[in-house]
């Protein structure tokens, strides 16, 4: 028989095949960024506003009348007659 616990002995050791261990998962994660595109329309309108501010300027004219006024103090021809 063989020695297992004392090996400083010059016992000869046998030799197993090897011996297969439960598998060992190791898990590594991986990010990987997908981007996605989004199209956003944005519309500007311009608005505009025409403002009429109105200025009263006066413009003067003139005209011109002519009248005309008879004074006959002496009532006319026919008080020339009366006086004579």
């Amino acid at each position: 028989m063989f020695n297992f616990n004392n090996r400083c002995c010059n016992t000869p050791v046998m030799n197993c095949g090897p011996i297969m261990e439960p598998p060992i998962e190791n898990c590594v994660q991986k990010d990987i960024i997908h981007e996605v595109e989004h199209i956003c329309p944005i519309n500007t309108k311009v608005i505009n506003n025409h403002i009429f501010k109105h200025i009263y300027i006066p413009q003067y004219s003139c005209c011109e009348e002519d009248v005309y006024t008879n004074i006959d103090e002496c009532g006319g021809c026919s008080n020339l007659n009366n006086m004579q």
